[in-house]
């Protein structure tokens, strides 16, 4: 073993409980920041999201497509027969992307139609 393989079993639970004290001092700062203001943080906690689901749904079959579109590209089309990781994170940035500018548009439109 190297010295680097020594840090990793120190390294990755002092990172996530570093992480886990920065989530909590964060929200807790926030919630106190809020009280100041005169506001409810439990009213604001508890919002509806209703589209979430919508939001998440687009962004998976987006990427889904993405990867789907990046086989055919790679097997049919361009018939490359080394690998090519750069097409598949690419598409699926791209349709992932088109995805929730897709839900952004519906988001917008059932707001606009309810005002």
């Amino acid at each position: 073993m190297g010295p680097a393989e020594v840090l990793i079993p120190i390294l990755v639970p002092l990172g996530a409980m570093a992480l886990a004290f920065g989530l909590f001092y964060l929200r807790n700062k926030e919630n106190m920041s809020m009280i100041e203001k005169g506001m409810n943080p439990k009213e604001f906690a508890n919002r509806p999201a209703p589209y979430r689901n919508l939001k998440w749904g687009l962004l998976l079959v987006g990427a889904g497509i993405g990867l789907f579109l990046a086989y055919v590209l790679h097997t049919y089309v361009l018939k490359i027969d080394e690998e090519n990781p750069v097409m598949y994170f690419s598409m699926i940035g791209i349709f992932g992307g088109l995805g929730l500018i897709l839900s952004y548009r519906i988001e917008k439109k059932e707001t606009l139609d309810k005002v």
